[in-house]
């Protein structure tokens, strides 16, 4: 278990600098020059020299080889600097420390929602295999899975307005200025993004139950005399969880990239927001940061994934 531990948390470094390397890599290969954009005005219609161009390359360091480049961010990055915005003109850093807190919020009560609503709705349609029960519960998983994030986003508000002449309060307030008005402006975008993610872990409950539920160990604990929910919850459960548990952790890379979409929906105003804007403006500090935190979200909740499967499955072993 020990050797297990090592080897898969060493693993985490590596896969780091190859994401590092490739979002550093792909912005610089995409046509455009944020120089350009800056002198350009939105509109893309102020005059400038060439000069002035030059200059204000020099100054945000794209005019540099794209190894040193690269070498600077991720010395500046190991160090907690994440540069100055090229929009903005103030560091990344100051906007993440406002933002990373909401995108995580976000996610987190994506997921438990997922969670609360899936493992549930998966036993259920386990118990009751092949009724009505079983194919309505189907019906709304595969409904869950096809329909995309934003669209179930929009639904959402749409179905709030309709029927209740209601709409969500739009923005952010802290958790501990107001919990209720916190939880109105979160819970419905929670909703709408963790969607595709319970659609899913739902059927892989189901699934993971009815080959559980099949084995000899479950039929004599049932000629025993042991009540259902006993069978159910202590021992098909409980053998069930392990495919669960991996796929909560697709579930967070899933809804970390979905909520880009979804807090545009919703004008929630988190990382995915701020990702946007600075993808329209050529924001390279900005868009690396965001994104290296995206991947780190997802690589530590993999590793936490990993390291629980091995916990709950001593078998697990690297040979």
């Amino acid at each position: 278990m020990k050797a297990y531990v090592i080897k898969r948390t060493l693993m985490f470094l590596p896969t780091m600098v190859l994401l590092t390397v490739i979002v550093f890599t792909i912005l610089r290969i995409v046509p455009g020059d944020p120089a350009l954009l800056i002198l350009g005005g939105e509109e893309g219609e102020e005059d400038f020299t060439e000069e002035e161009l030059k200059k204000l390359q020099a100054k945000l360091g794209t005019d540099r080889h794209i190894a040193i480049q690269y070498a600077d961010w991720v010395i500046s990055m190991a160090q907690l600097d994440f540069g100055n915005s090229y929009h903005y003109n103030n560091p990344v850093g100051e906007d993440l420390a406002q933002r990373v807190p909401i995108s995580l919020q976000l996610t987190l009560m994506s997921l438990i929602i997922s969670g609360v609503v899936a493992i549930p709705l998966g036993v259920f349609s386990a118990i009751k295999q092949d009724t009505w029960g079983d194919y309505i519960s189907r019906v709304i998983t595969l409904i869950g899975l096809a329909t995309p994030n934003f669209y179930v986003g929009i639904m959402t508000i749409f179905l709030l307005v309709l029927f209740f002449g209601w709409i969500p309060p739009l923005g952010y307030v802290n958790v501990w200025e107001d919990p209720w008005i916190n939880t109105q402006q979160l819970i419905f975008p929670a909703i709408a993004l963790g969607t595709s993610g319970m659609a899913f872990l739902a059927r892989v409950t189901r699934s993971a139950m009815l080959e559980v539920l099949n084995e000899d160990y479950i039929r004599t604990a049932r000629s025993k005399g042991l009540a259902e929910k006993i069978v159910i919850y202590r021992h098909a459960l409980k053998n069930a969880v392990l495919p669960v548990v991996t796929i909560f952790g697709l579930a967070l890379g899933n809804a970390a990239s979905g909520s880009v979409v979804t807090e545009i929906v919703f004008s929630v105003p988190g990382m995915g927001r701020l990702l946007i804007e600075g993808v329209q403006h050529r924001d390279y500090p900005m868009i690396q940061a965001i994104i290296v935190i995206f991947g780190v979200m997802v690589l530590v909740a993999n590793l936490f994934t990993d390291l629980t499967y091995a916990w709950l499955n001593p078998r697990i072993r690297y040979e």
